[in-house]
């Protein structure tokens, strides 16, 4: 009989139904402030990597730690908790909470579950508490008294407790076995919400023949986390991502005037990526665009370029030239220069903004445009405008159609120049399909299979007149 006895009670105690036999494991919780170092580097691509070092102390055997101060982006799944020190960790399994404690939360929390409601006397001021239980609370609350069912809040509501689900901040929960005592162990993950730019600022000398470049990271931190005296590092490059694609924001920020040679990232090769590091600490508060050196280069030769380029449309319908005639076109204005010498640095993708000084010595805006990933000793062509002083004036003044699909058509440019200085305009001409110039009054040159150019010098205060005419085939 005690046999039979003692057998469901192993299993009654084993089971663990009353609630007083079960001692829950205490959860132990690591602060910003356990950080012994932190590392982040990153992506162009609204992405980062973290990792820090946190010193925890464990008790021998099974533990519960709460990580706070992770970013709210995490990505759990890339999660990896490991010892840097002492005996290694057995992680069991881990948790990311990210259903941050509000009043509408905990209210929804309570469903089921009983509360107390205070209301206070209007003319007395005294309290009254009455115990009630949450039956609604996503579309309204709904309360069950004793004796009566109420809708809204009459008055103050007080809780027991806050779940155990529910953190006033992000948190990594992990369940591991460790020898005990104190370790420092390292965290890393990867979070959305950090990303990076590249901003430009080049100033070019009085004579216009070279610019000064200074180039600045622009970073904004939206994980939902600090970062304190981190370790910085920027990878530029396009890394692979598993995932559906979303829209990303842009945030800029205008370029500081200067700033000190020695606080300039150190750049490195990353497989087929750049790797630019920030020897000096830097803090990244939640919230956050700052601005950081990375590069600079002083008095880069620079070229000038007026480029009039037309269509191709134009030689496929005669009638589509009779809103041209008397039209004024505006060469775009140029400018050019060499990433290499003192400059020769990979440079991540972003916008330059030129300046160049006035008669006073005082520097102006005079235009911007957008680079794209540069690798060593390539050229850098930047768009700033539209030329003020030189105009062109392009009409046909032939046309011939010798087949179904042949056309001959003979064209005037004029190119006038109202400045102080002769210019040279590059005329590029794109044409379709197959096609042959038959006269023309100056040398083109063939830049690819549709495309005619040709430098045309233009005298101070004057004007010249490119004529040609051409056979296309299509």
């Amino acid at each position: 009989m005690k046999t039979r006895h003692m057998i469901p009670l192993a299993i009654f105690v084993g089971m663990g139904l009353p609630a007083a036999a079960q001692s829950p494991l205490r959860e132990m919780t690591s602060l910003a402030t356990d950080r012994e170092g932190v590392a982040i580097t990153v992506y162009n691509d609204d992405l980062a990597l973290v990792k820090e070092r946190r010193r925890v102390e464990f008790v021998a055997g099974t533990n519960r730690l709460a990580l706070r101060d992770v970013a709210a982006q995490m990505r759990p799944e890339t999660a990896l908790l490991r010892a840097s020190s002492g005996a290694p960790l057995q992680l069991i399994e881990q948790n990311f909470d990210f259903d941050l404690l509000t009043p509408q939360k905990l209210l929804e929390k309570y469903v089921g579950n009983e509360v107390t409601v205070i209301r206070v006397h209007p003319s007395t001021g005294e309290e009254r508490r009455e115990a009630a239980t949450v039956l609604a609370a996503a579309q309204g609350t709904v309360l069950r008294f004793a004796d009566r069912i109420e809708t809204g809040v009459p008055g103050r509501l007080a809780f027991a407790s806050v779940p155990a689900t529910l953190r006033d901040r992000p948190t990594l929960s992990v369940l591991l076995d460790a020898a005990g005592g104190k370790q420092t162990v390292e965290l890393s993950y990867l979070t959305g919400g950090v990303s990076w730019k590249a901003d430009y600022v080049a100033n070019l000398s009085t004579d216009g023949k070279s610019l000064d470049l200074n180039g600045w990271v622009t970073l904004t931190n939206r994980s939902g986390a600090a970062f304190d005296n981190a370790t910085l590092q920027l990878v530029a490059g396009t890394v692979n991502r598993v995932r559906s694609p979303q829209p990303q924001m842009a945030y800029a920020m205008a370029a500081p005037a200067s700033r000190s040679k020695a606080a300039e990232a150190v750049q490195e090769a990353l497989m087929d990526f750049h790797l630019y590091s920030f020897e000096r600490p830097t803090s990244i508060a939640d919230n956050q665009t700052k601005q950081l050196a990375l590069l600079s280069a002083a008095a880069v030769p620079v070229r000038r370029e007026y480029l009039l380029a037309g269509n191709d449309w134009m030689y496929r319908e005669r009638q589509a030239q009779s809103g041209q005639i008397g039209q004024k076109l505006k060469p775009a204005v140029f400018i050019e220069f060499d990433n290499k010498g003192q400059l020769g640095k990979p440079l991540p993708a972003g916008v330059i903004r030129v300046y160049a000084r006035d008669s006073k010595g005082a520097a102006q805006f005079v235009g911007e445009d957008r680079i794209e990933h540069t690798a060593k000793n390539e050229k850098l062509k930047l768009r700033l405008g539209e030329a003020f002083d030189i105009t062109a004036e392009r009409k046909q003044t032939s046309y011939k159609r010798i087949a179904d699909n042949v056309s001959e058509s003979a064209w005037r440019i004029e190119v006038r120049n109202a400045k102080d200085e002769a210019v040279t305009v590059r005329v590029q001409e794109p044409l379709p399909g197959d096609w042959e110039m038959l006269q023309e009054s100056q040398q083109h040159v063939k830049e690819s299979a549709r495309i005619a150019a040709w430098n045309v010098v233009v005298p101070a205060g004057g004007s010249k007149i490119l004529d040609y005419t051409v056979r296309v085939r299509w």
